[in-house]
């Protein structure tokens, strides 16, 4: 069994000097400021959310590779660079291409062998947990932030299981996994709420305050709140290809 560190276990400022850490994995954590020094990372791998939205570059051999791992990603993902859209008719724009780009992304999957659509990689979410998770998504960043729900949730909607479930009344999702048929219909309801937002939404409210629904007592713009809903898409789109290439070249 390898050795695992967990929340308990406090490494800041910790130094590792001649350790093999040859097919360690870090999830989860904060390396935020951490230094690798003459130390072979050759065939590792970075995968960070939060990496372009950071203030703080990265650095690699004394060069910042923030802007060209953005700059990539645009260049892989046509529309993304949208993401960031300030006006009505932006976000409109941004989110039709958005929904094209996932409807080819399920015919893909669809097309592929059955049962292709539950595979896990690396224990992360299959490709249609990644759709509930996006159902969640929008109703937390949609739903409750920028709407005011009460109770915005979709029992189907997917949170991330041991990590911020406090921040919710787990009773309101349903216990059993649903269809591929449901996971479907329930995504397409979502994004038909979105679109409709979209399609009404004035300049004046996207300036419109509102909480931040896992702080509030701090404010966010509807805009902000829209963006952050575009950045959940643009983000799981890239991992549900990402895991769907690696079925695909049978790596699962």
């Amino acid at each position: 069994m390898p050795t695992e560190f967990s929340r308990s276990d406090d490494l800041r400022g910790a130094r590792f000097t001649n350790v093999n850490l040859r097919g360690a994995r870090f999830d989860g954590v904060d390396l935020s400021g951490a230094m690798i020094r003459g130390s072979d990372i050759a065939g590792g791998e970075i995968d960070s959310p939060w990496l372009i939205e950071s203030r703080d570059p990265l650095w690699v051999n004394g060069v910042d590779v923030t802007p060209f791992v953005d700059a990539e990603l645009d260049r892989r993902f046509p529309g993304r660079s949208q993401r960031r859209a300030g006006d009505p008719e932006s976000l409109r724009a941004a989110w039709s291409v958005l929904q094209e780009t996932w409807a080819a992304t399920v015919s893909r999957a669809e097309a592929m062998p059955a049962g292709t659509v539950d595979i896990r990689i690396d224990d992360e979410w299959s490709f249609a947990e990644t759709l509930r998770h996006l159902v969640l998504a929008t109703d937390i960043w949609l739903g409750k932030a920028a709407l005011g729900l009460e109770q915005p949730y979709h029992r189907f909607g997917l949170t991330n299981a041991g990590a911020g479930d406090e921040g919710f009344d787990m009773s309101v999702f349903a216990a059993d996994p649903p269809t591929w048929a449901q996971v479907l219909e329930t995504r397409a309801d979502r994004v038909g709420m979105v679109t409709a937002y979209l399609g009404d939404v004035t300049a004046e409210q996207l300036a419109e305050p509102r909480q931040n629904p896992w702080a509030p007592q701090h404010q966010e713009s509807v805009l902000s709140c829209l963006h952050t809903v575009l950045e959940e898409e643009w983000e799981h789109h890239r991992y549900a290809v990402r895991d769907l290439d690696k079925i695909a070249s049978g790596v699962a």
